[in-house]
């Protein structure tokens, strides 16, 4: 595993991290929001799980609740708010995949 220089990993909620993963300079693991319906802004906490050999790309966001399935990437400066697909490539705001990510040896 390897962590970039100023990586933020909120770790209000459980954050696994798997074998051979990548989290690029200034990514944000945020676990944590507030539900923005109630008076009280109540606190919601959900976990995020980086699953095997994911490469979390520089200033990008992975919101809470998040699955990053095994081999997939998410681009420089995108937001994820939703699960990544196996071997998928994400990119944008909100990201969506984009491309397949074919690994060549």
């Amino acid at each position: 595993m390897w962590i970039g220089e100023q990586v933020w990993i909120d770790n209000l909620g459980l954050v696994k991290i798997g074998s051979h993963v990548c989290i690029s300079q200034g990514a944000y693991l945020l676990t944590g929001n507030h539900d923005y319906k109630k008076t009280a802004f109540d606190l919601i906490v959900k976990p995020i799980t980086i699953e095997d050999g994911v490469w979390i790309g520089a200033k990008s966001v992975v919101c809470p609740g998040v699955i990053c399935k095994t081999h997939s990437i998410l681009s420089v400066g995108s937001i994820l708010s939703s699960d990544m697909e196996a071997y998928g490539i994400y990119r944008g705001n909100p990201a969506s995949k984009t491309a397949d990510r074919i690994i060549a040896d």
